[in-house]
Parts: C-alpha cells; sequence; structure tokens
C-alpha cells in the first residue's frame, strides 16, 4: 500500500496551492478518505474528509478555503487550498480508512502518506 502527497511549496499569505495524494495497492472505491496536517510541536489534526460517494467535511478552521475532492478512477485525491495563512504552516498527510458507502470519514485509518510540506510565508 503506498500513498503519495505532492504539492506541496512555500507560499505567500493569500496564495493557494493543490495538494495530491495517489494511492495504490488499495481498492480506491471502498476507501473514505482524509487530509491531516502537522504544525511543529502540535498534534496532527484533521482538516477535511471525503467519504466513498464524495460528500465532504471539513474542520470549522478551513472551512471556505479548503476543498477535497477525489478522483476515483485516478485512485487520488486533492486537497485545494485558497488564501493560505501562516497558520496553515505544516506537514500535510492523506489517510486512507474503509468505510461504509456513503458514510462520513470518521477518523484515521490505517495507511498514511509520507506528507507534503506547506510553508506559508512572506
Amino acid at each position: 500500500v503506498q500513498l503519495v502527497e505532492s504539492g506541496g511549496g512555500l507560499v505567500h499569505p493569500g496564495g493557494s496551492l493543490r495538494l495530491s495524494c495517489a494511492t495504490s495497492g488499495i481498492i480506491f472505491g471502498i476507501y473514505a478518505m482524509g487530509w491531516y496536517r502537522q504544525a511543529p510541536g502540535n498534534q496532527r489534526e484533521l482538516v477535511a474528509g471525503i467519504s466513498r460517494n464524495g460528500s465532504a467535511n471539513y474542520a470549522d478552521s478551513v472551512k471556505g478555503r479548503f476543498t477535497i475532492s477525489r478522483d476515483n478512477t485516478k485512485k487520488a485525491i486533492y486537497l485545494q487550498i485558497d488564501t493560505l495563512k501562516p497558520e496553515d504552516t505544516a506537514v500535510y498527510y492523506c489517510n486512507a480508512g474503509q468505510a461504509f458507502y456513503g458514510a462520513p470519514y470518521d477518523g484515521p485509518g490505517p495507511y498514511w502518506g509520507q506528507g507534503t510540506q506547506v510553508t506559508v510565508s512572506s
């Protein structure tokens, strides 16, 4: 099983990024997926989840700025991040966990990627 994140980088406040998470070795369609982030000294936190049928949920701190999506054909998920703030600086991880069809993503499953660094600074 592999989850590989990409798309991170250094951006100015107010900028945008699109993170990707490519998967292999799993039957992607039976997994709900999530994006987490971890800043130095902080616990890893869930920022967005997406169910098997594409329903999304977000942490209050990112609603309106983050958009999660999935492409079952490409076995990948994405995180569009707009209006970036310095407090969004963190390593962003994707996660896969089996779920019933239609059930919301509700917490970490067993599979994690290695993370991609997002740094927001002027």
